[in-house]
């Protein structure tokens, strides 16, 4: 019996709801989803090790797994489980078999990658971004093209396209509300890329994907609660809780580029760009080091600085750098702070360009908000780079693709 004290994830429509009592269907699915999840965790496993675990009947488990090898998405292996009964070979997790084409967009270049359902990497590629004034989209399709080709080549399963967007989206419907930079406004990509490639496609925040990356390939593998925070062109967080990533009513949790540093920004309207990003993200920082150094350089030199070039420049000790990477430590510590009392996560990555300088920034940040906030939070920079997106999508492919659930007892 199914008590009402159970919260439900369906990955299928990527809604939540609460519900008193849920369906044979759903019940099969959810059984399904936990089978395929320990086999892809713990394998290689025997059935019955499954069904202990899970508390299910051995039955169960067998017409499940039954199911799994049909599909090709489990497989036996050569070794055998050990028990008074009938010996079973062991079932592991078939990724090898399954291939996702993941891709990645930002204002400057598309980055998109094959892989198989484990992250292994088995070709990537980039392409520049369209010229200024463009509907940044042939380069998407493009990329999928050259990618899609070496997937067939191959001869293995395409399980589908999973694209990252920097802007809000409509993961039902693919939509992108608007992103300014890609010059996107309610643009249908799930859409367009359906039509064109007849393969099941998802779109998400790319951030949130990044996020997933982390989870289950980065330096989050052992955790549920997790946030990653993006400093780069602009910052933005993804939010896991319980292994799902949390949205909001509105898909805008994790849009932390909006926050406010201080009360001076209350009343101020903002187009694009919060007030935390017009401070510390790597467009800002730079924009800092050139004001400094104005009379300094050349017109050329200063519309070269990056954020890197900062903090390489505190490195070698030049003291003009010195008051912006303060600054910016203060405001990703406010950040962090802020991060930590809302959502108690078990770790936060700290990702984007800036993580590249993570040796700079990170005990500096947790020095500031020691004593300040209950609960030191532990904060590592990510070892997966840009390509978390990328292994993001294969998660999200995986779940939409098999039925996916997710089931969390509240008590």
């Amino acid at each position: 019996m199914i008590i009402c004290n159970i919260l439900l994830v369906i990955r299928t429509t990527i809604t939540l709801r609460l519900t008193p009592t849920i369906t044979a269907t759903e019940m099969r699915g959810i059984n399904r989803s936990a089978v395929l999840d320990i086999i892809r965790r713990e394998g290689p496993i025997a059935r019955t090790e499954i069904a202990t675990t899970l508390q299910v009947s051995l039955m169960t488990v067998i017409r499940i797994v039954d199911e799994l090898i049909v599909e090709d998405l489990i497989r036996l292996t050569g070794k055998k489980e050990f028990s008074g009964g009938r010996r079973r070979p062991l079932l592991e997790f078939n990724a090898e078999s399954h291939l996702v084409i993941g891709v990645d967009m930002n204002e400057i270049d598309v980055t998109g990658a094959v892989a198989d359902l484990s992250g292994n990497v088995l070709t990537e590629t980039t392409l520049p971004q369209d010229p200024p004034g463009g509907i940044h989209y042939e380069p998407l399709v493009t990329i999928i093209e050259k990618l899609l080709e070496f997937a067939n080549s191959t001869g293995k399963h395409v399980r589908g396209i999973g694209v990252g967007a920097p802007g809000i989206t409509y993961t039902e419907n693919g939509q992108v509300q608007w992103v300014p930079t890609l010059q996107w406004r309610n643009f249908p990509v799930k859409e367009k890329l359906s039509e064109r490639f007849h393969l099941p496609v998802i779109m998400d925040n790319d951030v949130n994907l990044s996020a997933l990356g982390e989870l289950w390939f980065g330096v989050a593998q052992n955790y549920t609660n997790l946030v990653l925070m993006i400093v780069g062109h602009g910052i933005g967080a993804g939010v896991i809780v319980d292994g799902a990533v949390y949205r909001g009513s509105h898909l805008t949790a994790g849009e932390i580029g909006f926050l406010l540093p201080d009360r001076s920004h209350l009343g101020v309207r903002r187009e694009g760009t919060g007030a935390l990003e017009s401070l510390a993200s790597g467009d800002s920082i730079a924009l800092r080091a050139r004001q400094v150094l104005k009379n300094s350089l050349s017109l050329e030199e200063l519309a070269a600085l990056t954020a890197e070039d900062v903090f390489n420049a505190f490195r070698r000790g030049e003291e003009w750098s010195r008051p912006i990477v303060a600054d910016t430590v203060d405001y990703l510590a406010q950040t962090v702070a802020a991060l930590t009392v809302c959502y108690d996560p078990e770790i936060i990555v700290l990702s984007g360009g800036i993580a590249r300088s993570a040796d700079l920034l990170i005990e500096p940040i947790l020095q500031r908000i020691e004593g300040v906030i209950p609960v030191r939070p532990k904060l590592v920079a990510s070892n997966l780079g840009q390509r978390a997106a990328v292994l993001g999508t294969i998660i999200e492919t995986l779940y939409n693709t098999t039925d996916f659930y997710m089931v969390r007892k509240l008590s």
